[in-house]
């Protein structure tokens, strides 16, 4: 078959929050949509559109007029109003749209090349309900169309070498309502964070694009990551290139915190700078400067967001959950019990876990609804289980194992959730699904520093030991600071130990220690570690702190039979810690 090319209009439109309708009603949802596209396709047709690819919750669509493409987008959004009229508003199905005119290639029935992945780009950065077109098809409608167009500005687009300019289309009804940013979106009650523009410091006006870039993938990724509602794209952009007072930027846009920064190119090198501030007092939590060769701009590019995105997000909830703590709790409110719940579950101990798990349970008494909570409780479960500080040990487990589905079910696109599965899955010797769920994880939010530790976790139980350390070591690397190094280093402690090197188990062992004397599992190597040694006394004094929390080798063997595949790993871990002295029973 001879492949042709030709010019053609594109629309790219995809459903928000596919996954979280999926999970609460599967069945409906399907239903839904099927009802949808028999009610979308007479518009299409009408419109001389052809639908040559769908999805799950997507469609492609070619015109031979961009004058109808365009048309068709805002008559498909005004049925979607109009559908979701009497649809309660968590199970309503908003479109995003984007349209460009391009050349393409023709395979058969289907069609592909640069003016598809533009048209699916530009669709990617429409706001819910909104449609985005690119300068080209501008050209084309201008005066043609009854809408009102609002020049965006250069985007840069993942993926595409150059900045491309694009324009918003609405019907003209709504776009004579002038409104600010304030008053443009309505945010949850509970804090949000907004992302300026980073400013380019560079001379040379290239390489805008990069720092548009930069911030661009900063807040795709942190409104990915869930755990705070992240200012949109076109409100944030609208102080670019203006002197902006953080105090009064978070007063605009009603956002408790604000990330801002800034790019300086000097030859083959780059400079990018960010730092979060809380809005209303200017306090600056964190600030952090990254320095890379520019080899590869997007791969640069992706690595400092990845890297920004990790740093951000252990200072930002550690000052959330501190601020919450630190006041009075005037009333049950489900976000206050959730982030006082965390706080306790950041104390790692018996008590502050059962804590923890109260308010989490109170939190979803309150709303059932409610993702975070839910992995957190399943998180918890979990913990008190393995640990030891359960009174019914498999119970524990399996709730905590109902929780976590849940979770994914309540949000398909919420990191935490596959990530708290995926824990439960370690735990439960599921360890495929395990290694699924925090792969997934980490698809959703490259920055989880977590999931790349638990995946590496699961490479040393299976024995993939350079694989172990090298993951372990990535995920530490993208949150250095983070309150849960403690419980990260012992993945480190464990490959080194089976790989024989006592010396670096029982350094990184000790070092888990020392930060969190209620987590035993890298002491347990670094105890091991010493005895393999011969510096037999260390190994005993280090024994008595370890038997505080494991009594005996049954304890850990138990547990480490849930981990290790490989009954040597298992004799060759329990070997050291009876050279220690540890009682069997």
């Amino acid at each position: 078959m001879i492949a042709t090319r030709r010019l053609a209009a594109i629309l790219a439109a995809d459903m928000v929050g596919y996954s979280r309708l999926m999970g609460l009603d599967e069945a409906g949802t399907a239903q839904a949509v099927r009802e949808h596209r028999v009610a979308a396709d007479p518009l299409i047709a009408q419109h001389g559109g052809r639908v040559f690819k769908t999805t799950g919750d997507g469609l492609l669509i070619e015109f031979g007029s961009v004058v109808g493409s365009v048309e068709c987008a805002l008559a498909l959004q005004k049925l979607a109003t109009e559908r979701n009229a009497s649809v309660a508003t968590d199970r309503r199905m908003e479109w995003r749209i984007g349209v460009h005119l391009g050349d393409v290639l023709i395979e058969g029935d289907d069609i592909v090349g640069d003016g598809v992945n533009i048209a699916a780009r530009l669709e990617g950065i429409a706001e819910p309900g909104g449609i985005c077109i690119s300068e080209d098809a501008f050209r084309q409608v201008r005066g043609k169309v009854e809408a009102e167009f609002a020049d965006l500005g250069e985007q840069s687009l993942k993926n595409l070498a150059r900045p491309l300019r694009v324009y918003r289309a609405g019907s003209s009804s709504a776009a004579k309502q002038p409104i600010s940013p304030a008053a443009a979106l309505r945010l949850p009650d509970k804090p949000s964070i907004a992302v300026l523009p980073f400013q380019n410091m560079s001379r040379d006006p290239e390489q805008e694009y990069f720092a548009d870039g930069i911030t661009e993938d900063i807040i795709t990724m942190l409104a990915g990551w869930r755990a705070f509602p992240v200012i949109a794209r076109n409100s944030t952009f609208t102080y670019k290139g203006k002197a902006t007072d953080i105090k009064t930027v978070g007063h605009e846009l009603g956002a408790h915190y604000v990330l801002e920064g800034s790019v300086r190119k000097s030859g083959a090198r780059v400079r990018v700078t960010a730092q979060l501030i809380e809005a209303d007092t200017g306090h600056h939590l964190t600030a952090e400067r990254y320095d890379r060769d520019l080899t590869d701009l997007f791969d640069v590019q992706d690595e400092i967001v990845t890297a920004i995105v990790g740093a951000i997000e252990p200072e930002l909830l550690k000052f959330e959950r501190n601020r919450i703590a630190d006041r009075p709790q005037h009333n049950e409110d489900a976000y206050e019990l959730y982030q006082r719940g965390m706080w306790h579950h950041y104390r790692h101990s018996k008590d502050d876990n059962l804590k923890a798990q109260d308010f989490f349970r109170r939190a979803l008494a309150i709303d059932a609804q409610y993702p975070q909570a839910t992995a957190a409780l399943a998180i918890a479960c979990c913990n008190a289980a393995f640990l030891g500080w359960a009174e019914d040990i498999e119970r524990s487990y399996g709730e905590a194992y109902e929780l976590a589905l849940r979770a994914v079910a309540l949000d398909a696109r919420y990191p935490n959730a596959h990530y708290s599965l995926g824990l439960i899955c370690l735990w439960t010797r599921r360890s495929e699904r395990a290694i699924m769920e925090f792969q997934e994880a980490i698809k959703l939010d490259p920055s989880f520093a977590a999931a790349h530790v638990s995946l590496g976790q699961m490479y040393l139980y299976d024995g993939r030991l350079e694989e172990a350390i090298a993951l372990a070591e990535k995920g530490i690397c993208l949150s250095p600071y983070d309150p849960r190094l403690p419980l990260w280093l012992p993945a480190l402690a464990g490959a080194h130990y089976r790989l024989g090197h006592y010396a670096e188990a029982v350094e990184t062992g000790l070092r888990s220690w020392t930060l969190n004397r209620n987590w035993p599992a890298g002491l347990r190597y670094a105890v091991a570690g010493l005895a393999q040694l011969g510096r037999r006394e260390e190994a005993e004094a280090a024994l008595v702190d370890l038997m505080r929390l494991n009594a005996s080798l049954s304890f850990i063997k138990t547990n480490l039979q849930r981990l290790y595949n490989d009954r040597v790993a298992i004799d060759h871990i329990l070997e050291g810690l009876r050279k220690a002295g540890m009682p069997e029973e």
